[in-house]
């Protein structure tokens, strides 16, 4: 200590730095070295560059978890120079060091309390300041139980506390997190550490807030220890600086418009401003499963609507696309420079954000402390085949960097490089291999330095080359897996259009705003077309083949597409009505194309070459008419040339057009066996398509230019349906099975043929999906089928995840069912609701329902009441595990006094009940003669309610054979009670007194009831207080028993 108090020259200031703690020690060190600007003191202090960055109106992003925690950390040390950017990478690596040793002395499991407590009020200042944007979202649905918190602490005066819970209560909550903020940071230090201490009193019911809690824990609560300190940059040299501006003046020209095909003769292609084309998009934050085994846009679709709701539930942060790097959400284990993913579908709009994010660079929008930034694309790097090194791959697509790139490469902290489209790169890259970094050949570690593109794309994300720079990758989900073990600091996800934003597009897409509403309200009222329309790119299509329907004065609506299959048909139509007389003979360069997308869905390759045209006799000279452009999108490169779909679903279309005019009867029937066997997805909605060409509303409009399609095709088509839907119903026990009838089902929707689906479902008795994920789409598809099946009895959807969407979807057949199981799947009161409905139908047939873990309230208890007093079929209701409470079971009690009730067993477990609805519930039992079953576990009875139910099961009315009343909270109390009732019984089966407070002081009353009850076949007593001897005495029953059993 002496040594330590010699070094500091001062002991008192010492002793003042021990106090702050070690927090207080860093920030002071990253003061020294780097002025944050955080305080008024940091404000004093020259800076050489302005901060700029500004809210964009582009993609919402939403940041989620890492996959895996990051190893191996670069300490960041250069060789000495003279050059700022050098000084400050070896500042970089001292507080590098620094930080590892502070890491090492503290303690990883401090409570956040205990942290909080740590931190003194500057450190709580920059808590706050860094967490703002993130508080405003994670406090909006607590707000006015935190104002009023503070308002307890007197810190808000009441008009204050009035002002934020008025914007509250008008549903106005970012405007009332983001004043709540506002007025705390007015008030100083105290206000802050009690908002804070609030704040994790909250975190339970607010989980964005605790998320923020567990980051402050994990990482500590002073964010310079963990955050990227790479913003104050330097001055450009003039040089550099006159580089810089003519290169974002070539970028803003590059990416300030959209071209957008519009399948219209006058304009093949129009342009637009892209920020008057560029539409909001919300985005999840959670790792979604990686590896598909089926179509990932119908995967996606699955998770869309579960994921939609979870945000709207505010479990979900968003994060904008200028906070990707540098911000609260980056978790980059690097003193400076971090790697940011964004995964999404095809369509999705991935490359759009990737423009927008260079054009708002350009224009000085954001990221202003990147000096530059370089763009890639995947499909162009793809045809570099020889080794290569960075500086050729920037000086290729800007000749204008030759001379100056050493300089560059001298701030790496201030280079993002961005690499788009990871799913379509020829080569993958092993972020696992350890043994990479030891095999130097595979390490690219200078930017002169030749190797392979993916070495240099590795060595970038992996911190090896430039390290300090920052890296954004785009992917589909399915290639995210390749990207588990790379040094990622944000993961990002976009979910496509939520609510408004869907109807925004349209109104977006035409300038006639009539027509868009008309597309939009056609699209809203089709289960399958809006639930399509979360991506972008169906929009598209969507505004394409729609649009002529609602701008004809004398439109069928009859015509107006309803499946998927009839909407491409009409995307094809309108190319081939406004460019086929362009080219010699479409429909053999239409069918040519067909093939090379069938090979293209064969072997999951969405990108093509010209080499892979000339191969199926396309001259890439076709290019000129607007016919192949309006078929294939034209991308050039510095490089190459390639060609894509506009949309994978385009690509499948066409693969399945081709087959279906090509092939031979006997062979269409063995391709599709072959593509319905396949498990990883790839030919799934390929399939749908030929099953929906088979139907003549959908190829009417093709064969004008196509010709008549080949009857004894389409006939092998429809008995392959018919035979499949037959084989599958009896081979649904798998998951594998219960998703190939579902497939099967798909099949029959968009062929629209009623003969067909009532000769493959007409006899069918029993469906049986449970725990097999549906979302609505399925839901309007199983609906249909359901329609056609005039024997069915049961249905069991138990654990699919349909909530009140999807039921909305199954309303109109769930009558016809006589066993209904529709458990766990998260109806609410409002899906409980339509339920109900279908009960109150005069030809309701409902005998068995379950509906079971749904989250039901006292909400939807009037409306299940209101159709047991009318139903005359139910027999067995199961509402276990729910939240009816009180009031909820009084409303249900009172419908099960009703003379026609032939309820028999009822289950009413776990449903939040205490002994105040036991006096209407008694009332119940001892009027209702039907009733042999009654499951009233794990609820708050207590001895009051028992003995009051006791009561009623004396009566002679009662018919009770099996009574479960585990977890009641039951003690000696109320023993006697009970077993003089049921002694009253001699139709008693089976009765279940587990995990109650019973104790010895029981064992005679129970051993009376099993000595006068022969019919007692089940008596569970486990989880109560009996000693072991009262155990045995009681088991040595069973020896004058043999047909009871005993469960401890």
């Amino acid at each position: 200590m002496d040594e330590d108090v010699n070094r500091s020259g001062d002991p008192e200031r010492l002793e003042t730095k021990e106090k702050k703690g070690k927090f207080a020690w860093i920030r002071n060190l990253f003061r020294q070295y780097l002025p944050f600007g955080s305080s008024e003191e940091d404000n004093q202090v020259p800076r050489t560059q302005k901060p700029q960055g500004s809210r964009i109106e582009g993609n919402v992003l939403v940041a989620y978890e890492p996959l895996a925690v990051a190893s191996g950390v670069s300490d960041g040390n250069q060789e000495p120079g003279t050059s700022p950017s050098e000084e400050l990478t070896d500042v970089g690596g001292s507080m590098q060091k620094e930080i590892s040793n502070f890491n090492q002395e503290t303690n990883p499991s401090s409570t956040i309390d205990e942290l909080l407590t740590q931190c003194d009020d500057d450190q709580l200042s920059h808590l706050t300041k860094f967490y703002q944007e993130r508080l405003k979202q994670a406090i909006e649905e607590g707000v006015d139980g935190l104002t009023r918190m503070l308002r307890e602490e007197g810190y808000f005066s009441g008009e204050e506390h009035e002002k934020v819970t008025e914007l509250a209560e008008k549903g106005k909550r970012t405007e009332s997190s983001t004043l709540f903020l506002s007025l705390v940071n007015g008030k100083g230090s105290r206000a802050w550490r009690v908002m804070w201490e609030s704040f994790v009193k909250m975190r339970n019911e607010l989980p964005k807030l605790d998320k923020i809690l567990k980051e402050i824990q994990e990482l500590g609560p002073d964010p310079h220890k963990y955050m990227s300190i790479a913003r104050d940059l330097s001055e450009l040299p003039i040089r550099l600086k006159n580089v810089q501006q003519k290169y974002k003046d070539t970028l803003r020209a590059e990416t300030e418009t959209l071209r957008v095909n519009t399948i219209l003769m006058r304009e093949k292609v129009k342009v637009f401003q892209l920020v008057d084309r560029y539409a909001e998009l919300t985005v999840i934050s959670t790792v979604r499963d990686r590896r598909l085994v089926e179509h990932e846009l119908l995967a996606r679709g699955r998770d869309h609507e579960e994921w939609r709701e979870k945000h709207l539930r505010g479990e979900l942060e968003k994060i904008r696309t200028d906070q990707l790097f540098q911000s609260s959400f980056s978790r980059s284990k690097f003193i400076s420079g971090s790697s940011a993913a964004v995964a999404g579908v095809p369509g999705i709009g991935k490359t759009t954000m990737v423009q927008k994010i260079v054009y708002d660079w350009a224009t000085g929008k954001i990221y202003q402390h990147f000096q530059f930034v370089f763009s890639f694309k995947f499909r162009d790097l793809n045809t570099i085949n020889c080794r290569t090194n960075l500086k050729e791959l920037i000086q290729h697509e800007y000749p204008d960097f030759e001379n100056i790139l050493g300089e560059i490469w001298k701030n790496p902290e201030g280079l993002l490089f961005i690499f788009d489209g990871l799913d379509e790169f020829k080569t993958t890259i092993d972020f696992a291999d350890s043994r990479r970094d030891k095999k130097p050949q595979h390490v690219c570690p200078d930017p002169e330095c030749w190797c392979e593109v993916s070495d240099i794309v590795y060595s970038l994300i992996q911190h090896k080359l430039l390290p300090g720079c920052s890296v954004l990758v785009t992917t589909r989900p399915t290639a995210l897996h390749l990207l588990e073990k790379a040094e990622i600091s944000v993961w990002a996800e976009i979910l496509g259009f939520v609510g408004e934003e869907r109807k925004e597009y349209f109104h977006r897409y035409f300038e006639d705003q009539t027509v868009a509403a008309a597309v939009f309200k056609h699209v809203e009222e089709n289960e399958i077309l809006y639930t399509m329309s979360y991506n972008p790119s169906y929009c598209w299509i969507l505004g394409l083949a729609l649009g002529p329907f609602f701008t004809q004065r004398h439109r069928d609506p009859q015509r107006v597409p309803k499946t998927i299959t009839q909407l491409y048909s009409h995307y094809i139509y309108n190319i081939l009505k406004n460019h086929g007389r362009e080219i010699e003979s479409p429909r053999d360069v239409l069918l040519r194309v067909g093939q090379m997308a069938f090979t293209g869905v064969s072997k999951k390759k969405i990108v093509f070459t010209d080499g892979d045209l000339i191969n199926y006799n396309l001259q890439p000279c076709q290019f000129l008419s607007g016919f192949l452009m309006e078929l294939l999108e034209r991308e050039h490169s510095a490089r190459s040339v390639v060609y894509t779909f506009p949309h994978l679903t385009i690509q499948e279309f066409v693969a399945a057009l081709a087959q279906i005019l090509t092939q031979d009867p006997r062979g269409i029937q063995k391709l599709l066996t072959e593509a319905h066997s396949t498990t990883d997805g790839r030919f799934e909605v390929f399939l749908r398509f030929v099953a929906g060409l088979s139907s003549a509303g959908s190829s009417r409009g093709l064969e004008e230019f196509l010709g008549t399609f080949p009857h004894q095709t389409i006939c092998r088509v429809i008995d392959w349906m018919k035979e499949e839907v037959k084989r599958q119903i009896g081979n649904a026990e798998s998951e594998i099975g219960k998703r190939s009838l579902l497939n099967t089902f798909h099949y029959l929707f968009e062929s629209q043929n009623r003969g067909l689906a009532q000769a493959a479902l007409g006899s069918v008795e029993t469906l049986s999906l449970n725990e097999l994920r549906l979302t609505p789409i399925d839901c309007a598809v199983l609906s249909h089928v359901i329609g056609f099946c005039d024997t069915i009895k049961h249905l069991d959807l138990w654990g699919c995840n349909i909530q009140c969407e999807g039921i909305q979807r199954l309303a109109p057949g769930l009558h016809k069912c006589q066993d209904l199981r529709l458990g766990y799947n998260d109806l609410g009161d409002s899906g409980m609701k339509l339920v109900s409905a279908s009960l109150r139908k005069p030809d309701c047939k409902i005998q068995i329902l379950w509906v079971d873990r749904n989250g039901l309230t006292d909400s939807c208890a009037e409306d299940l009441a209101s159709a047991l007093n009318t139903n005359c079929s139910l027999t067995e209701l199961n509402l276990r595990d729910n939240k009816l409470g009180d009031s909820g079971m009084k409303l249900v009690s009172a419908a099960l006094r009703i003379p026609n009730c032939k309820i028999q067993k009822l289950r009413l477990g776990w449903n939040s009940f205490t002994d105040s609805s036991a006096e209407d519930f008694a009332t119940t039992l001892s009027t209702n003669r039907s009733l042999t079953e009654l499951d009233l576990g794990g609820n708050e009875l207590e001895d009051l309610g028992m003995r009051l139910i006791s009561a009623a099961l004396q009566k002679t009315e009662c018919k009770i054979q099996k009574l479960l009343l585990y977890r009641s909270r039951l003690t000696d109390s109320c023993t006697e009670d009970l077993v003089s009732a049921l002694c009253k019984h001699s139709s008693l089966t089976e009765l279940d007194l587990g995990s109650n407070s019973f104790t010895d002081r029981s064992a005679s009353s129970l051993r009376r009831l099993i000595e006068k009850l022969p019919s007692l076949g089940r008596l569970v007593l486990g989880g109560n207080q009996f000693s072991s001897d009262t155990k045995n005495n009681l088991k040595s029953l069973q020896e004058t028993r043999p047909g009871l059993r005993m469960t401890w």
